[in-house]
């Protein structure tokens, strides 16, 4: 026979449950202290309420109520991959990658345990390790977006660039309305000096957001050194356009425009006189 306080104890679990998704959080908070007066060893309860202060930055304060959790339930993959994330919110990259390989441990196919294991170690600078971790996360889940596309970041910084394109592709492929991805994809054969896809690129980029500056401008880069200059000039306007200080600034030593400065209409535009 189910007591009174086994009632009260998953009405008020349940609607902690239901503050969380409305967004509710120190509501939330206050539900879940309920059903840990009634019933300390719950780790559901203890796991949701971390997950709660999360939401509300209170990371240090979310990390003891995982700990919690993990007390009573050690292999708690969920709350040891939560803990991580609130220790990299929190720039102790080392302890979530910690609490990330406990994660991994209980729960080995784990595909977000090993994306942000790969985010904190990307932020250590550790390339490749992080793309390793990538590539368990991808292993899982081969169409987590995310993950190819923080792979070609980490893949950049080693300067890799045919992979970086290769990884880009990957994630288009499984978002085609990945902006970013499409972006820099673009910066990455441009770099390569493949300009034409890089110009189909950035085109891709632009369809999904047509006002972003930056990427006109790298469009504009591609033309000009294609020799195209029409079209270079009337991308970097609308860069200009969009953010006057930053992309006049830019183009008056960027070399890419030497073909452009005899043209009037570019002193004017880069000097502010348009």
């Amino acid at each position: 026979m189910v007591n009174s306080t086994e009632i009260e104890v998953v009405f008020f679990f349940q609607k902690g449950l239901y503050l969380n998704k409305q967004h509710e959080y120190v509501a939330a908070i206050a539900s879940y202290d309920v059903v840990l007066k009634l019933q300390p060893d719950y780790p559901d309860a203890w796991y949701n309420r971390g997950n709660a202060l999360y939401r509300l930055g209170r990371y240090q304060e979310a990390i003891d109520s995982y700990d919690q959790a993990l007390e009573y339930e050690p292999g708690f993959s969920e709350a040891w991959n939560n803990r991580g994330s609130a220790l990299d919110d929190m720039q102790r990259y080392e302890d979530a990658i910690a609490s990330y390989d406990q994660a991994i441990k209980f729960k080995p196919n784990y595909c977000w345990a090993w994306y942000n294991r790969g985010i904190a170690l990307r932020n250590l600078n550790r390339f490749e390790a992080a793309i390793n971790s990538y590539d368990r996360a991808i292993e899982f889940k081969p169409d987590y977006y995310w993950a190819w596309y923080n792979r070609a970041l980490a893949l950049k910084q080693l300067g890799k660039l045919n992979q970086v394109v290769a990884s880009y592709d990957k994630a288009v492929e499984c978002k085609p309305d990945f902006e970013e991805a499409w972006t820099n994809r673009g910066n990455a054969l441009y770099h390569l000096g493949h300009l034409e896809p890089a110009i189909t690129s950035y085109n891709k980029a632009l369809r999904l957001r047509p006002d972003n500056p930056n990427t006109l401008y790298n469009k504009a880069c591609c033309y000009a050194l294609q020799g195209k200059y029409e079209l270079a000039f009337e991308s970097l306007q609308r860069a200009v356009e969009l953010n006057p200080h930053e992309y006049r600034e830019i183009a008056k030593t960027n070399s890419d425009f030497d073909g452009l400065r005899g043209d009037e209409r570019f002193a004017a535009l880069i000097n502010g006189c348009t």
